[in-house]
């Protein structure tokens, strides 16, 4: 089990991260702006131009201190890692299974929580907002994601398992907009736009599922399962399709659910977000670091995990799950269980 400390959010493009004996030092323009001790860090998320100094990198690397660059506007580039501490049995049995159908039980039990932790997302908001919301277009669709959930488990292979994951994706977010109760005007959802999104709450949605795709890299490579080897997404150049299959269970749980708590409750507008020439929506400094701060406030909030029953801190479900992925690999649990909400 990892211990969760700070990730340390680099948000001005202008500011330079260098070492300075064993702390890291971040500048702007020769001036030091800040300094953390290396050792009360996990992670460096870097949305700067500047970039971080070859010596600060190889700290990191022996401290095994991830360091994540996206650019200012959250599209992921590339991260630094130290060595993987996993062995060549597990990775030959990844590889194995991401060639073959014996890892189709994974790809069931993903996609069911997927569609599970979905439909309880609409559920919790048809509960919440029943005076506000068109209850019969929810209950329709809850209804329609409960069906295909069963149709799950019948499937004998991955690409049918495909085709109703899509429809099931589809349902759910053809009615997402009404759990968007407040800011109606600035912020709804239509359909998912992501390359790039149109929206607000598109963008929203497409930074925070790059920021938790990043981590469950960080996770997966951290117990030493390759991060770009996935069972249900296929292989692409730069993809890391393991990492894609597990956001699977999490996305609507700790995205969706985060980004309309943050509409609802009025903690980010209109005045956090700008149109580009292309008409993307993208998320300026102000809006960038008011997320953030409340994105690192959510990961220290405790959960209870069902399958390993005690309570852990948010942040640290990627691990969590990496973990229990790490011991299905190694054959000492029978399925790898996915995350399912209970809340």
């Amino acid at each position: 089990m990892k211990k969760l400390l700070n990730v340390l959010y680099v948000t001005n493009p202008d500011y330079y991260l260098r070492k300075e004996g064993r702390n890291i030092v971040i500048s702007l323009e020769n001036q030091r702006i800040a300094r953390y001790p290396i050792h009360i860090l996990k992670q460096i998320i870097c949305f700067n131009y500047m970039g971080v100094s070859p010596d600060l990198m190889k700290m990191c690397m022996e401290e095994n201190v991830a360091i994540s660059f996206f650019t200012p506007y959250g599209k992921y580039c590339g991260r630094v890692l130290g060595a993987s501490y996993g062995n060549i049995y597990t990775r030959k049995k990844q590889y194995q299974l991401a060639d073959s159908q014996e890892s189709l039980d994974f790809v069931k039990n993903i996609i069911y929580a997927k569609a599970y932790n979905s439909r309880k997302i609409l559920i919790r908001g048809k509960l919440d907002h029943k005076e506000t919301v068109d209850l019969n277009r929810l209950e329709e669709a809850i209804q329609t994601i409960k069906e295909f959930m069963l149709e799950i488990p019948k499937q004998t292979d991955k690409d049918s398992i495909r085709g109703i994951e899509g429809i099931i994706a589809r349902e759910y977010f053809s009615v997402l907009d009404e759990l968007i109760v407040k800011q109606r005007q600035d912020f709804y959802f239509i359909q998912r736009s992501k390359r790039p999104p149109k929206d607000c709450f598109n963008a929203l949605l497409s930074f925070l599922y790059a920021l938790l795709t990043n981590s469950i890299a960080q996770a997966l490579e951290g117990v030493g399962i390759d991060s770009y080897a996935g069972f249900f997404h296929t292989d692409r150049p730069g993809r890391v399709s393991m990492a894609l299959d597990l956001i699977e269970e999490m996305r609507a749980y700790i995205v969706d659910k985060f980004c309309l708590s943050m509409v609802n409750l009025n903690r980010i507008n209109r005045s956090h977000f700008e149109i580009k020439e292309n008409q993307a929506c993208l998320i300026n400094d102000k809006g960038r670091n008011l997320l953030l701060q409340y994105w690192n406030e959510r990961e220290h909030e405790e959960i209870y995990h069902p399958f390993i029953e005690e309570k852990i801190s948010l942040g640290l479900l990627p691990h969590v799950q990496a973990q229990l992925l790490n011991a299905y690999l190694r054959g000492d649990i029978e399925s790898y269980p996915p995350f399912i909400w209970e809340g």
